[in-house]
């Protein structure tokens, strides 16, 4: 069985993940499920050993059931919040790596994808309206309509 490398202790919880940032067509690539009222990438936990690249090369097409390319690594986020959903009660902590992928040229998805146990939806969201969505991370809004050529390294605090 693969461990993700994080951990829960206390009313504390830690996650290193991997994300993908997805763009075709002025639209970002975002997951929903029906228990969290909010927005989130594609991506996942990377498994103890594993590396960062090939975590999100594997949560891509888990969720998706495409084979996406890296372009590149786009920012790291170190991202402190007060849990909701599925993390009520949790004082949380992030480090996740937000890897952009080449496009396709399409929109079309062969996604099946569950998170424990939870049917997870796929949505286009296009970039110009990120605001007008509860979708996280925030500073998507700001970061993809100006996309740097360099890595990013992005703290949010938002307990």
């Amino acid at each position: 069985m693969k461990c993700d490398c994080g951990f829960t202790k206390d009313n504390g919880w830690f996650r290193y993940k991997a994300t993908a940032i997805i763009i075709e067509n002025g639209s970002v690539l975002f997951a929903k499920n029906d228990r969290d009222d909010y927005y989130y990438p594609v991506g996942g936990g990377v498994h103890i050993g594993e590396k960062a690249e090939d975590a999100v090369v594997r949560e891509v097409y888990e969720e998706t059931g495409i084979h996406y390319k890296i372009d590149r690594l786009a920012f790291i986020h170190e991202n402190f919040f007060t849990g909701s959903g599925s993390l009520e009660g949790y004082n949380c902590h992030e480090i996740a790596f937000y890897f952009l992928m080449k496009p396709r040229g399409t929109q079309k998805l062969n996604s099946n994808s569950y998170s424990c146990g939870v049917k997870e939806y796929m949505h286009w969201l296009p970039i110009n309206n990120l605001s007008n969505y509860k979708a996280f991370p925030t500073f998507f809004i700001d970061k993809l309509s100006n996309m740097q050529s360099y890595v990013e390294h992005i703290v949010t605090d938002e307990r």
